[in-house]
């Protein structure tokens, strides 16, 4: 039976959801966010076809919806907000004193950055611009990105790497003409990622809350965590700082969100500035 009204979230289906979510994937939903996940959850119940949060959960804890569905609702709860080169002071110093420093001692080893909560692809394409501008003003640079989210949605908006215009209007437009192109549809305000540069970026989804889902293989120079970790309790925060820092080469460098620091927390890092970190293990 298809309902078409509002269908409101009883205590004991948020608390069982809320507890899953901060389980499973570090996302603290305390009950003042009640009526965010009743709005956001809404339209997914009825298109299912339940009329309330008891049946709706019992399908997608079960062996098909957990398959299915559990997914989405992941991407529904999770906030997205980014914009192209956001805190610019981190991208300076990627190319004012990392970059410098890591092409004079590591000549024959690519760079290697993880976007560790990469969105739409604007923080991992803001990265690749900014290596690839500093690569014309001073030479050769191998380097590999990495980017990764928990939100299935969002990755795969970001590997496509299409945006509308005004997404991009604080760009200079020697950024724009290089990086981007204009949607051939005269009509059209979307812009997308040249393919030179979207084929450089590898996209996976990763919980950055359980163990076996971090990259092993991988030891990254520099990792971006950014708005992320507000997410999280302090006890989270702290165990996916000391996940990230086993992925990063000693010396490495840790950016952190504008609001976020590892103040109070057993971590191997010092303080480069606000919000940047180094690893030393």
């Amino acid at each position: 039976m298809y309902s078409s009204g509002f269908i409101k979230m009883d205590e004991e289906s948020f608390e069982k959801l809320s507890t899953f979510i901060t389980q499973q994937y570090g996302i603290k939903l305390p009950p003042a966010k009640k009526s965010m996940l009743e709005s956001r959850l809404n339209k997914k119940i009825r298109n299912l076809g339940y009329n309330g949060y008891k049946p709706f959960l019992a399908y997608i804890f079960g062996r098909e919806g957990k398959v299915k569905e559990l997914p989405h609702i992941v991407d529904l709860i999770t906030t997205n907000k980014t914009d192209f080169f956001r805190e610019p002071a981190h991208f300076d110093h990627l190319t004012q004193d990392f970059l410098p420093h890591y092409v004079s001692n590591n000549r024959h080893r690519p760079l290697r950055i993880w976007s560790a909560a990469c969105s739409s692809g604007k923080e991992p394409y803001t990265i690749l611009i900014t290596l690839e501008e500093f690569r014309k003003a001073t030479g050769p640079l191998a380097y590999s990105i990495l980017a990764s989210d928990i939100n299935t949605r969002v990755l795969q908006s970001a590997y496509q790497g299409v945006y509308n215009h005004e997404q991009i209007d604080m760009l200079p437009d020697h950024l724009k003409r290089a990086y981007f192109l204009k949607s051939k549809d005269p009509g059209s305000s979307l812009v997308r990622i040249k393919p030179e540069y979207r084929k450089k970026i590898i996209y996976k989804r990763i919980n950055l809350v359980h163990e076996y889902d971090m990259p092993y293989s991988m030891n990254f120079d520099v990792i971006f965590c950014r708005n992320v970790l507000i997410y999280f309790d302090k006890a989270t925060q702290e165990k996916v700082i000391n996940r990230l820092a086993k992925h990063l080469r000693p010396g490495g460098l840790l950016f952190l969100g504008h609001s976020e620091s590892t103040m109070g927390m057993k971590v191997p890092f010092e303080q480069v500035k606000p919000t940047i970190y180094r690893h030393i293990p």
